[in-house]
Parts: C-alpha cells; structure tokens; sequence
C-alpha cells in the first residue's frame, strides 16, 4: 500500500475503526492506477526491437527447409552468408528478412513517437541500435547470433537513406577488388557514421549520430576473428565460397 493509499484508509475507517469502506477501497484502487507511472516508451521500443532483431531467420530458415543446424555449417553463423552456402535461395531470404526486422520497428517507432509526442529520430534510431543488437545477441539462442551487417542496412535504411547507399557503394567497391566479405562490411560499417554525418543524413540530431557510431562500433567489434585472419592472411575470399 502506498502512502496516499495509507492515508486514505486512515481517513475512511468507519466508526469501529476496523474495516476499510467500500468507499475508500475504490478510491484506493482508482488511486493506484491513476497514479502509476507510464511504461517509458524509450524502454518498450528498446526492447521490441531487441526481440524484432532477435529473431533467428536464418538458423529457422535452413532448420524448416533443411532440416539442419547452419550453427554447425560453413562459419557457424546464422547470417545471410553462411546461409547462402547452403542455399542460394534461403540466404536471400534471410538477407530479406534479417533486414526486414531491422526496418519494421525503425517505421513503427516513427510512427509511435509522434503520436506520443517523443522525438520521432532519436526513439527510432534507439529501435534500430536495438534490433541491431538483438540479432547479434539473440535471447532465443543463447545470446549467439550474427554479425548484424544485413539488419544494419534495413535499420538505418529507414532514418539515413543516402548513408546506407554510400555503405552499399563502398561494400560492393570493395568486395570485387579484394575478394572479402568480411572487409567489404567493416569498411562500410565504419564509413556509415561518417558519410551520415557529411550528407547531413542524421536529420542533425546528435543523438541519431550516436546510434550510428555504436551501430557500427559494435558490427565491427562482431568481426573481430575476420580481422584476425584478414591480418594474418589466412581470411579467405568471396570465391572460395567461405568467409
């Protein structure tokens, strides 16, 4: 019982000074909810797109149409590429749905924020940091997931339009002159913020920018082993059908 709701009952006893009216019940529970505050709709888009991000499309995909386990395929990943190795066809789709999940809540988060009032941007800019972070940290998969390249793109695709063409551009350029995937995704998550911030594509919002670098931060962090081995030479090339 909370302190209004105490003094309340002190002040409806009945005469006995025994029993709580019907009176005071109910103005203790219109009290109660009247008074409780809000789910913070930062926190509710935060975690609805973690759980949107989350979903394992690719690991479903190759468990329902191959009736495997694409953790124990190709580089263990449950992202497009490693699909792709078993299926051409269900890795587009899991590209497709990877960046599906990533953009769904980025447009419902607009779409809520102005209807609460909230900066529409900066919550859905927290959606699309949080679907990120769902697919590489997947609750449904002990946390093991991908590397969030493709749920990347469809995020930001939704709030920075020309700074995900630059990422495609640069992606694609540096793919067919080395060869790496891996490369070709570091490089481009690394120049998003940046190539944002020169178009003015972050709708001059500090905190936009600053979901974009931890976005990207933290896409490149995932490829740390790809980076490992693209040192040592030993990363192999989009050819050889393994990144």
């Amino acid at each position: 019982m909370t302190a209004r709701e105490y003094s309340l009952y002190r002040s409806q006893l009945s005469r006995n000074g025994s029993h709580y009216t019907k009176s005071a019940q109910l103005q203790a529970f219109i009290t109660s909810y009247g008074y409780r505050k809000p789910v913070s709709p930062y926190f509710l888009t935060a975690l609805l797109s973690y759980l949107s991000g989350s979903i394992p499309f690719g690991y479903l995909l190759v468990r329902l149409f191959r009736g495997e386990d694409i953790r124990a395929s190709g580089s263990g990943n449950i992202g497009a590429t490693n699909v792709s190795r078993k299926s051409p066809k269900l890795g587009l789709l899991t590209l497709l749905f990877d960046a599906l999940k990533g953009l769904v809540p980025v447009l419902v988060a607009l779409s809520f924020a102005r209807r609460c009032g909230e900066d529409p941007y900066i919550l859905a800019s927290l959606a699309a940091f949080s679907a990120i972070v769902g697919h590489i940290f997947p609750v449904w998969l002990r946390f093991r997931g991908g590397k969030g390249v493709a749920t990347g793109l469809g995020s930001w695709i939704g709030l920075a339009p020309k700074g995900v063409l630059v990422m495609v551009i640069v992606f694609v350029i540096i793919v067919a002159l080395f060869r790496y995937i891996s490369l070709g995704s570091i490089t481009a998550a690394a120049i998003f913020p940046l190539a944002a911030r020169l178009l003015h594509d972050y709708h001059e919002t500090p905190a936009v920018l600053a979901f974009m670098a931890a976005s990207s931060l933290l896409i490149i962090a995932k490829h740390h082993r790809n980076v490992r081995r693209l040192m040592a030479g030993t990363e192999s090339k989009f050819r050889s059908g393994r990144k």
